[in-house]
């Protein structure tokens, strides 16, 4: 019954994806019943539509707080742009806006190596970071308040990744780092305003999860780490900008 329920819930994501459309999350709301089924639903996602590629990849983790459980998603390349962006006609079905600073790995890390990380140890993984744009979407018809095992199922309502202009990593005072949004008209400035308090501290756990089953996560894999600003409401059309005092900007014309 469990891997049926699993397989239920992949197809409808793949028949949502296919037929740029959404799914209607309640007949599913209780078909999976922990974080392990749900990433068996991205596994099987991901092997139909050919998104499993050798080499460097792009993911997302991040939480509601530290105290939280961490999650992650191994995101499409496809769905993954260089700023300054034109997101053309990519099939979104909702647009919402996460302003992020993403990482980049300088080396690669296999799971014996993830099992012995600790804080310090993974941040001295990085060898770069960026602004980053995330844009929220859905393939459930309840968007964000569809249950929470199937929204991790669908990539943690992953729509698409812009990246700014790499720079060195280096730790800095987070906890005053100002980010401004400006979504068209509109600009929203939060300061020190990371989940978790700092993009590096969520590594360990998404490195260990990354390399689960043997595998490998290879140098130059991209994470991006959370929201500084909540999800924002953008529409198509909107050009949307965010830019982190101090390490970069990066844009996507909607």
């Amino acid at each position: 019954m469990t891997a049926s329920n699993i397989d239920r819930v992949a197809q409808a994501l793949l028949s949502a994806r296919r037929e740029h459309r959404c799914a209607d999350a309640e007949p599913f709301a209780t078909a999976l019943e922990n974080a392990d089924q749900a990433y068996a639903v991205q596994s099987i996602v991901a092997r139909s539509l050919g998104w499993q590629e050798a080499g460097a990849g792009y993911w997302k983790s991040g939480g509601a707080s530290r105290q939280a459980t961490l999650t992650h998603a191994q995101l499409p390349s496809a769905g993954v742009w260089s700023s300054p962006a034109h997101a053309g006609d990519w099939p979104f079905t909702w647009r919402g806006i996460e302003a992020e600073i993403a990482l980049r790995l300088g080396q690669g890390v296999d799971a014996e190596q993830a099992a012995s990380l600790d804080y310090a140890g993974a941040a001295a993984l990085v060898e770069a970071m960026a602004v980053s744009i995330e844009v929220v979407d859905s393939r459930w018809q309840q968007y964000v308040a569809a249950p929470a095992l199937l929204k991790l199922a669908d990539l943690q309502a992953h729509g698409a990744l812009v990246l700014g202009t790499w720079r060195d990593y280096a730790a800095r005072d987070w906890a005053t780092q100002r980010c401004q949004v400006q979504i068209g008209a509109e600009t929203i400035e939060r300061r020190g305003t990371h989940a978790l308090g700092d993009p590096a501290y969520g590594l360990v756990a998404w490195l260990r999860h990354a390399t689960r089953d043997g595998r490998r996560v290879e140098a130059g894999t991209v994470v991006t780490t959370g929201t500084w600003v909540g999800i924002l409401d953008a529409s198509a059309g909107d050009l949307v900008t965010a830019e982190f005092d101090g390490i970069g900007q990066a844009s996507v014309q909607l």
